[in-house]
């Protein structure tokens, strides 16, 4: 069984793909997702392939349905799908809003072919193609005969030149009617038809195992088709293309010229009929500058009669006021070209001229004076155009010159001899299907339509020219500069743009086709790189209505990979053709069966889901094309042999040309060649000229080689590695990925003739990886004693005096090429033979079969079975174990199941410091880099990188290709834990010990596939344990879920003061030093790798601003549960610290951490079942009184909710202390007066102050370190006075604490507290009141500049926003604009008034909003700067040693909240701006999505500089980070 293949092609805003190849095979399913730049919004995706039962239409678009499975949330994971079961090519394009087209391009699904009576596939990489010239297979009825040879050779596909009748020059591509059987066909008094031809086809299908494929032609037609001459409208002529009647008259020209020269008349100027040398192409110039040119006048069709513009311009002015609304006041005269191309038929825009030239007045005079500018200026015009044709006729001059130098002078060309008329000076551009006359009397045929109609340009192709421009269309000058390379036998055909423009001949074509491809299973696109693309697609559509698996192969010649896809996507091309004998040596010759196809020996096995990448298009990769010259000529007759085997080694379809195996030792013209091939007879002499077999050139050779390529392709040896051994030999590996059986051919080509170049004997040994299991093939061409080649009147006939010489399927010991074969061992799992040649001549071929030694075969067998538990396609090659491990006899996900969320901690993640805690570290590889994690996380971003691009060569598979060092790491790392861990760690051992036995090459492979399959598992057992919330979520919510897991763990030392021992459900183990029981509770980590262990991994404030998002909406409640416990056991002076320091070392220098500390309370109250039983909960004081020592667990336990009581009367009473042990030993930086704490709470409004300008007790907590930019002891953001998010975090707590009341869940309605020797008391209902009343009045900043409650209206610089403080005591600090207000909107919603709440988040969006995070300071403010460097020491007061870590940097865990408000108000707005929103925050979060996809920490940062950009300071990873953005999906 196979596992369905789906490929994602990701959509991107303004991305056009029409020139990028995706390739796809019948059955596989596309689907298309959302790319960060359209997440959120409204797409739509259009495609043209057809729905189900439909017909294709290529105009037809139909819109695609969006699946989402978690139908909520985000765009992540929302799809829409194409189940691909028909070939061809298609179109898709997706548009949003307005925007009908954002984006788009084409799919090519490939055909499947099927051959034989039953029908089975014939792989596109199984093909072996043998062209014929058709006219070369005499009478139907011997066509058998002389294809046998074809199919007695190995191929199983024939390519015929077109089978049409031909025309006059008996050019196999010069047809005189596409729609009838060629007659040469049919011998006398016998008439076949399609039918006896479809027949024959058939049978070759069915009995031969072979399939046809023929040529179509859309571009021309054979000068004499007689259809041509009853609709001359079908070619380009001078009455639909009077742009071209320069050329002719031109053209015309030439021609008597040429019958001038054969008729003797200018040999008295040195112009001879037969042209030898130089001055004679000289005197060719003279002609044409002297007699042709200035006779024939060629400008004058482009210019304009002066004396009669003139005239009309004069009574123009003596009659009418110009009309200068007509010119759009571009004053500029231009010629007008006359449409049909007339003699001085050219004009300019009156209306032009009449604003141009005005004249002074009505005076005669003053007119003429007027006219006299305007004939000035069109005599210049004329002077332009004259220059313009005269470049032309250089150009024509240079090409005639050239077209004539090569056809009669050089060495290389035709040697034409002299010129004839049957041999033209230059081939003629048009037909001239009318009596010769004089020059004169030919051009005064130009006005007569019925007569011009039939002046037919001819085709041919020009050099360097853009194929997707037409060339005989107008803009083109082509024609009249003789660029063309003209085939004097066709015609060009003209389509216009559609059926309408030319009725006949598309139907004609269309016919054409339909006949084709109702006997033929595939087409070769003649020319097809200047065939219009409108005209191909219409027809091969036509062809795919009657065979809808129709094979598309071409030849391009564009001169570049992206125009040849412009076709290849377009038509749906399946291959494209391509030449060994387009490489120049052996090494190049070798990178093309790289190229070509198949992935690296070795290569990773990729997944079922996967992303679309772009592909080349598929080759049919040819040792020779029929219409290139004869290799033997070129290279040399023993090259034929290494070379074809070179190409049959390919990975992708292949062939030849009939003629290359039989040795003929010249180019078989498709144009001359008139004899016919040789037939096949089992008893043919070796000198006979008209039969052909086994024992003839190296056809026998041919035979292995084309039935080697079919088994390679067949089996799936997909894997290619290709090695340069010496300068002439190229050894080719193919591989099998499942069996891991090899094939490797070593050719030693010979492209110069040994008998008169030096080869060396000296041939390097080879070392070949495996057990040579036999020789597939050796073969070498030889000379025989047949007399020599003689070139027969009848028949093609190839250079008797050579045959190969064969051997198939013998043993190393047996061969003639290898003299020995030694068998060295290179450690345990490396079995190498080492190859000493013997006979390896220029010209010879040995093919080896090779295994891997019985042993390796066997483990690699029984691994794959282990591995079936995670993709079944490891069934392949896999052989049950006999003796299986006790560890491997339960599945994973059995052994997976009993590790708790810490175990999973340390097995996935757990950065270097949290592994060097433990003793050890994370896995460094040499060379490279240190792996981020300890865990399995760490190796997975790793080859996540790797594995698409199958990166062998990368310092992380050279490491594990060079020892076990990482296999180890890898198990005993989970070993030494003990516990499940360990099982897990056996487990990775019992794998790894069959990995270490197998062939080191193969070794990052299966090392890939062992770890993904155990990671996907760990994840699934993961989730499992988790809310189901993240359990129904989509990808990108389980991510954000992982981070619970990456923040939350266990290290050696416990991180959290114990709990109380009366606390149920708390987790235990033995100290591995002491031997006691202690308890080992999970704890969260700040960020990492800076906050992950020791006594910085627990902060007051990170752990539960995280808290919600980690761990309670993940479901991770009795972690929650024990986290909060613990920190409420350190509480002292009614605060919860901010550096944990387990406890004993713990800081209480913020004011903040314990308002995140009772919002999380309230949340886990909430949001947990029956979560209000925390409040019951026992908890060990720590501290009991302020200064009491630290106290173990157990001797002071109070309920939570005293707890809770105590830290609202220490705020209401007032806090105020100095931090303990105050001085540089607990801070290095804080000057005397930061080390005085104090939160207390104004009795008139009830917001809570404290803090002074030199401390920071909230989280932008950045103090000054810099002496020398005097910025020491400072802190950048004091934020002393009222914090914004601390009152809403305060109003919050009351709020539900007066619930609590209420319910009877909580026994306190007031707090008591002393002033001045009496008891007071305030209750909780009127504290919240005061603070909702007075919220708005003291934090917004209204837009009345007489606001009675603005103290310092002249501090205000931007209005309609919340204050982020309010009574600082530098009061401008109060007006700042920062995200803080936002924490407030979601805690305490009701502070807010809902129109100026979405009015102060729009301008939050406007100046705060970045890619990933919230700029922490307006960038209008005097201080901001976005870039943080915390090793910059300058004299920047601003900036020295990060300074500004506040101060505009973008942090992420505001965005949060920011998006929550937006979410939260928008609701209140309306539906409309509930949906922009819902847009921004799906948008903002796909960025978060693909960073974490992208990152190797598989987090989200701290921080990044402005813009997004990445900050090298920062966390990779931050807990709060993570949790915010979890939370927003949450509240979606």
């Amino acid at each position: 069984m196979t596992a369905k293949q789906t490929r994602v092609m990701v959509l991107n805003d303004m991305e056009k793909l029409d020139r990028t190849l995706f390739r796809l095979d019948q059955g596989f399913e596309l689907q298309f997702r959302l790319g960060p730049t359209l997440q959120g919004k409204h797409v739509r995706v259009y495609t043209n392939y057809p729905t189900e039962g439909e017909r294709f239409d290529r105009q037809k678009f139909h819109a695609l349905d969006w699946i989402n499975p978690t139908a909520r949330e985000d765009d992540s994971d929302k799809f829409c799908t194409l189940d691909l079961k028909i070939s061809g090519s298609y179109q898709y394009y997706f548009g949003h809003g307005g925007d009908e087209k954002s984006g788009g391009g084409y799919i090519v699904v490939d055909p499947v072919l099927r051959v034989g009576a039953d029908n089975h596939v014939l792989p596109l990489d199984c093909i072996t193609i043998q062209t014929y010239l058709s006219k070369c297979l005499g009478p139907l009825d011997e066509w058998s005969d002389r294809l046998r040879v074809a199919k007695e050779a190995g191929y199983n596909m024939i390519h015929f030149t077109p089978l049409q009748t031909l025309g006059e020059s008996r050019s196999c591509y010069s047809l005189a009617d596409q729609l009838e059987l060629n007659p040469d066909f049919s011998p006398s008094g016998q008439t076949y038809t399609w039918t006896d031809a479809g027949n024959l086809v058939e049978k070759l299908k069915n009995e031969w195992n072979m399939l046809c494929i023929t040529d179509v032609v859309y571009n021309h037609t054979a000068s004499n088709s007689k259809w041509i001459k009853k609709h001359p409208e079908c070619g380009y002529n001078l009455v639909n293309s009077p742009h071209l009647k320069p050329a002719w008259v031109l053209d015309r020209a030439l021609w008597h010229v040429t019958c001038a020269i054969a008729d003797g008349k200018y040999e008295d100027r040195g112009l001879p009929a037969l042209i030898q040398d130089h001055p004679h192409l000289h005197a060719i110039r003279g002609v044409l500058w002297q007699e042709v040119f200035p006779k024939i006048k060629l400008w004058e069709f482009f210019q304009v009669k002066i004396e009669a513009l003139v005239e009309q311009f004069r009574a123009l002015l003596q009659s009418a006021k110009p009309d200068s609304s007509k010119t759009d006041g571009k004053k500029q005269l231009k010629i007008i070209q006359d449409p049909q191309y007339r003699r001085f038929g050219n004009t300019v825009d009156m209306n032009t001229a009449l604003e141009l030239f005005v004249p002074n007045g009505n005076s005669p005079g003053a007119i003429e004076d007027c006219c006299n500018w305007l004939r000035r200026k069109l005599e210049e015009l004329n002077g332009e155009q004259f220059h313009e044709v005269k470049h032309h006729q250089e150009q024509a001059t240079n090409c005639i010159d050239g077209t004539v130098s090569y056809e009669r002078l050089a060495d290389h060309g035709p040697k034409l001899g002299p010129i004839t008329r049957k041999h033209p000076l230059v081939t003629r551009y048009f037909t001239f299907p009318f009596e010769e006359t004089t020059l004169e009397q030919d051009l005064e045929l130009i006005n007569q339509p019925e007569k011009s109609c039939h002046f037919l340009a001819h085709n041919g192709w020009v050099m360097g020219d853009d194929p997707l421009r037409n060339f005989a269309e107008p803009g083109s000058n082509v024609y009249i500069r003789r660029e063309l390379i003209c085939w004097g036998d066709s015609v060009k055909l003209r389509y216009g743009s559609g059926p309408e423009d030319c009725p006949y001949l598309w139907a004609h074509m269309q016919k054409y086709t339909e006949i084709t491809a109702k006997h033929f299973v595939g087409v070769r696109l003649d020319n097809c790189h200047s065939t219009p693309l409108h005209v191909a697609e219409f027809m091969l559509d036509a062809a795919r209505r009657l065979r809808p698996d129709l094979y598309v192969v071409a030849e391009l010649f564009t001169g570049s990979e992206e125009l040849d896809n412009v076709f290849v996507t377009r038509l749906g091309i399946t291959s494209l053709i391509r030449e060994a004998m387009s490489a120049g040596d052996s090494h190049e010759e070798g990178r093309l069966v790289y190229r070509y196809g198949g992935e690296p020996v070795g290569a990773f096995l990729q997944p079922s889901l996967r992303p679309l990448v772009p592909s080349i298009a598929h080759a049919m990769f040819l040792d020779v094309t029929h219409d290139n010259e004869c290799p033997i000529q070129i290279r040399s007759v023993y090259d034929s042999l290494p070379s074809s085997a070179i190409v049959s080694m390919a990975c992708c379809a292949t062939g030849s040309t009939r003629g290359y195996d039989e040795l003929v030792p010249h180019q078989i013209s498709v144009v001359s060649e008139e004899r016919f091939y040789t037939k096949w007879s089992s008893q043919a002499k070796p000198s006979s000229p008209n039969e052909v077999n086994l024992q003839t050139g190296i056809i026998a050779g041919k035979l292995a080689l084309n039935r080697l390529h079919q088994e390679l392709a067949a089996k799936g040896f997909s894997q290619v590695f290709v090695d340069q051994v010496d300068e002439d030999i190229v050894a080719v590996t193919r591989h099998c990925p499942s069996t891991h059986q090899s094939v490797v051919a070593v050719c030693r080509t010979a492209f110069k003739n040994p008998k008169h170049h030096r080869y060396t004997d000296e041939v390097p040994p080879m070392c070949i990886p495996g057990k040579i299991e036999e020789v597939v093939l050796e073969a070498r061409t030889v000379e025989r004693q047949t007399g020599t080649y003689k070139k027969d009147e009848r028949s093609i006939n190839g250079m008797p005096e050579y045959t190969v010489e064969i051997k198939e399927h013998i043993q190393l010991a047996d061969s003639k090429v290898v003299r020995q074969a030694g068998v060295t061992s290179r450690g345990r799992s490396e079995y190498v033979q080492e190859i000493v040649f013997e006979k390896l001549t220029p010209g010879s071929v040995i093919a080896f079969r090779v295994s891997l030694d019985p042993k390796s075969q066997e483990l690699v067998g029984v691994l794959r079975n282990h591995l079936i538990q995670f993709n079944p396609l490891y069934k392949a090659g896999s052989v049950p174990d006999s003796n299986t491990p006790d560890i491997l006899k339960s599945p994973l996900t059995q052994i997976m199941s009993k590790l708790t969320l810490a175990d999973m901690n340390l097995l996935l993640f757990r950065c270097d410091s949290e592994e060097k805690e433990d003793g050890g570290g994370c896995y460094n590889i040499p060379g490279w880099t240190p792996l981020k994690y300890g865990g399995l996380q760490g190796l997975l971003s790793v080859m996540a990188e790797i594995r698409p691009k199958n990166d062998l060569g990368h310092p992380f598979c050279d490491n594990l290709r060079q020892g076990d060092w990482m296999i180890d790491y890898v198990s005993n790392r989970l070993v030494s834990r003990g516990g499940p861990l360990a099982e897990v760690g056996q487990w990775f051992q019992a794998m790894f010990a069959y990995l270490k036995h197998i062939p080191r090459y193969l070794i990052p492979c299966y090392f890939d596939a062992i770890l993904v399959g155990a990671f996907t598992t760990a994840l699934d057992a993961t989730f499992r344990q988790m809310s189901s919330f993240v359990q129904d979520g989509s990808s990108f919510v389980k991510l954000l879920a992982l981070g619970s897991v990456q923040m939350c763990g266990v290290g050696r030392f416990p991180a959290l003061p114990p709990l109380s021992p009366a606390l149920s459900d708390v987790p235990y183990r033995v100290n591995e030093i002491t031997k006691e029981k202690e308890q080992c509770c999970v704890s969260m980590a700040a960020g990492l790798p800076h906050f992950s262990a020791g006594i910085f991994r627990c902060w007051g404030r990170d752990t539960f601003i995280a808290l919600r998002g980690l761990l309670l909406v993940t479901g991770r409640h009795l972690e929650a549960r024990n986290i909060i416990l613990a920190f409420a056991g350190t509480l002292r002076h009614g605060l919860i610290p901010n550096l944990l320091g387990e406890g004993v070392g713990a800081r209480f220098n913020c004011r903040d951490a314990v308002w995140w500390w009772l919002q999380c309370i309230q949340d886990y109250c909430t949001m947990v079942p029956n979560g209000t039983d925390i409040l019951q909960c026992p908890v060990s004081r720590m501290y009991p009184t302020d200064d009491s020592k630290p106290l173990t667990a157990g001797t002071v336990d109070q309920l939570l909710y005293e707890v809770i009581h105590e830290a609202m009367e220490r705020h209401i009473q007032g806090i105020e202390f100095r931090e303990s042990n105050a001085g540089p030993q607990i801070d290095r930086n804080m000057r005397d007066e930061g080390f005085n704490i104090e939160a207390k709470v104004n009795p008139d409004t009830g917001f809570v102050y404290g803090g002074n300008r030199f401390n920071c007790g909230t989280w932008m907590d950045k103090m000054g370190e810099s002496e020398r930019a005097r910025n020491k002891g400072i802190p950048a953001t004091p934020r002393d006075g009222s914090a914004v998010e601390i009152v809403g975090l305060c109003k919050s707590t009351l709020r539900w604490l007066v619930e609590l009341h209420k319910k009877g869940l909580f026994p306190y309605n007031t707090v008591k507290i002393q002033r001045d020797g009496k008891q007071l008391s305030v209750a909780y209902d009127e504290w919240e009141m005061k603070i909702q009343k007075n919220f708005e009045k003291m934090f917004y900043v209204s837009h009345d500049p007489n606001d009675p409650n603005e103290k310092h209206p002249e501090l205000v610089h931007k209005r309609g926003i919340y204050k982020d403080s309010y009574g600082a005591s530098s009061p401008w600090c109060d007006y700042q604009l920062r995200p803080n207000f936002t924490i407030a909107m979601v805690v305490a919603p009701e502070l807010f008034t809902v129109e100026h709440a979405w009015k102060a988040l729009n301008m939050a969006e406007e100046k705060l909003l970045g890619p990933l995070g919230m700029k922490t300071l307006d960038p209008d403010d005097m201080v901001y700067c976005g870039v943080y460097d915390n090793s910059l020491d300058n004299d920047n007061y601003n900036l020295a040693k990060g300074f500004n870590y506040h101060q505009g940097p973008e942090w992420l865990w505001p965005i949060g909240y920011f998006l929550r408000a937006k979410i939260f108000f928008a609701k209140k707005m309306g539906k409309d701006t509930y949906d922009k929103t819902v847009y921004l925050v799906k948008n903002v979060l796909s960025r978060h999505n693909v960073h974490m996809e992208r990152s190797s920490w598989k987090g989200l940062p701290e921080l990044t500089n402005e813009n997004g950009q990445y900050c090298s300071f920062s966390c990779e990873t931050q807990a709060w980070s993570l949790a915010a953005v979890l939370e927003v999906l949450h509240d979606l």
